[in-house]
């Protein structure tokens, strides 16, 4: 009499392990073709990417074709030169450390622009890779955490200049001046003095007036420095 109900306690065992089983088997597939479908899309869209880069860069060449065809001359009404504007990653050297001779640099910028010359400070505080805010001119943690909303320094190089809006004392109206004279590229670059803003060129030396970049920005208008050396050896410190 109780031979059957056993028969039903394994039957039911069975039928459990045999659900568990396929649950199992059907969750691994699910998960491969989940994967696969991501696979898939990845390589869509990397090929997506690699298409357009290639329309845009036929594009620019088709643009600079017909350039050449109409013209035989390039001026700064035609381009915007990024090194033509001051690379606030050079703040820092490739150990995190801060570049002096950028930051006296940079204050010079300011000042030439009538911004606050301890924004220079501030800035090379947000990228530098420690967190001790710099003396007298520095920012750290401790003051931005204390804003709301609260936020903290990077500590490394930026990817876009407008990050220096969010530096300690900077208003919107302070930062629109001095946009358009920064750039934030990658590593250390040097400045382009062909293509440089006026208050770039006046950042190079303390020596230079407002003056002297007028009569340097005069000079270049007829197809730039023809020698560096002779323009500019009087006008900048080594």
């Amino acid at each position: 009499m109780k031979t059957p109900v056993r028969q039903r306690g394994v039957a039911l065992i069975t039928a459990i392990l045999i659900t568990a089983l396929v649950s199992s088997v059907a969750l691994n597939l699910a998960w491969d073709n989940a994967l696969d479908m991501r696979r898939t899309m990845t390589l869509l869209y990397r090929d997506q990417a690699v298409q357009v880069a290639m329309g845009a860069e036929s594009w620019v060449s088709s643009i600079l074709r017909a350039d050449l065809e109409e013209t035989d001359t390039d001026h700064l009404g035609e381009i915007e030169d990024l090194q033509g504007r001051f690379n606030v990653n050079n703040l820092v050297d490739q150990n995190g450390e801060v570049d002096e001779l950028a930051l006296e640099q940079f204050q010079r910028l300011l000042l030439a622009l009538e911004l606050d010359p301890r924004f220079a400070g501030i800035a090379a505080d947000w990228i530098d890779a420690n967190r001790e805010a710099a003396f007298p001119d520095g920012a750290e943690d401790a003051i931005y955490t204390g804003f709301i909303p609260a936020y903290r320094t990077p500590n490394l190089s930026i990817t876009n200049a407008t990050e220096l809006a969010a530096l300690e004392g900077m208003d919107k109206e302070s930062f629109d001046v001095l946009a358009p004279h920064i750039v934030a590229l990658p590593g250390r670059t040097g400045i382009n003095v062909n293509t440089a803003t006026a208050p770039v060129l006046q950042s190079l030396g303390e020596n230079l007036s407002a003056s002297d970049v007028e009569s340097l920005i005069a000079e270049r208008e007829n197809g730039g420095f023809a020698g560096m050396q002779n323009t500019f050896s009087t006008l900048v410190a080594p």
